[in-house]
């Protein structure tokens, strides 16, 4: 007896699934848009404010900020530039995430959805002289879902920003927060020397492409070394 498939319930079950996830993720992107857009206005404000107050009896320390598309912006003061890089895709926590055990949550699954901007912390100078091999460090991200909340995944001064999901909003006030957090870690987070053992051996070809270049050596803020305060992180 020839199985009898009502097509069209399937077919129209498929594509009412595809505009509601459609629908649902392309908020999703829109608020995080805006929310990256909330960032560079506070970036950009830092900028001025340290210009109109600061620059001209400290030229030598440098703030710049500097927008490099849509989806990605620079900020560097001193030796150290923060890039904040938004993914233009949407994410959902995984299901043993703490989030994910929320009220919440909970009352409506769709608010695990979310968009995400992180945060890297590379060396001005890695930039400046093209040192391909330097390292950043992801310092922290924000996950953004359809109703603006944030959750916030970092180090110390980032994680020390009080984590609800079910009420802190994206807000101009919160993003100065996140990004004042952000400097305050970098700032702290000073380059160590790096192992000997690591080091100690070079060729000679390292040494006559030095006198060309100057991204044959790695750097990093952590290259064989841990700060202490990061050890339970």
């Amino acid at each position: 007896m020839p199985l009898n498939f009502n097509t069209k319930k399937m077919d129209d079950n498929l594509c009412k699934l595809l505009i509601t996830k459609g629908e649902l993720k392309q908020s999703i992107f829109t608020v995080t848009l805006e929310t990256m857009q909330l960032f560079k206005d506070a970036a950009k404000s830092f900028e001025e404010h340290y210009r109109d107050h600061y620059a001209d009896d400290h030229d030598s320390i440098p703030v710049l900020f500097t927008n490099k598309n849509q989806y990605q912006f620079m900020l560097k003061f001193g030796g150290d530039v923060l890039i904040f890089l938004m993914h233009t895709n949407i994410f959902e926590f995984s299901r043993d995430h703490e989030v994910m055990r929320t009220p919440y949550i909970k009352e409506d699954k769709d608010r695990s959805y979310c968009g995400m901007i992180q945060i890297f912390n590379f060396l001005g100078d890695s930039l400046k002289y093209d040192r391909v091999n330097d390292l950043g460090y992801m310092i922290g991200r924000i996950f953004i879902n359809k109703e603006g909340h944030y959750y916030i995944e970092g180090k110390r001064e980032l994680a020390q920003v009080i984590n609800n999901f079910s009420s802190n909003e994206i807000s101009a006030e919160a993003v100065k927060e996140i990004l004042s957090s952000a400097i305050r870690y970098t700032l702290n987070f000073d380059l160590l020397v790096p192992n000997y053992e690591d080091m100690k051996i070079i060729t000679v070809n390292d040494i006559l492409q030095l006198e060309e270049q100057t991204n044959l050596l790695r750097t990093g803020k952590r290259l064989g070394f841990r700060f202490e305060q990061d050890k339970n992180e």
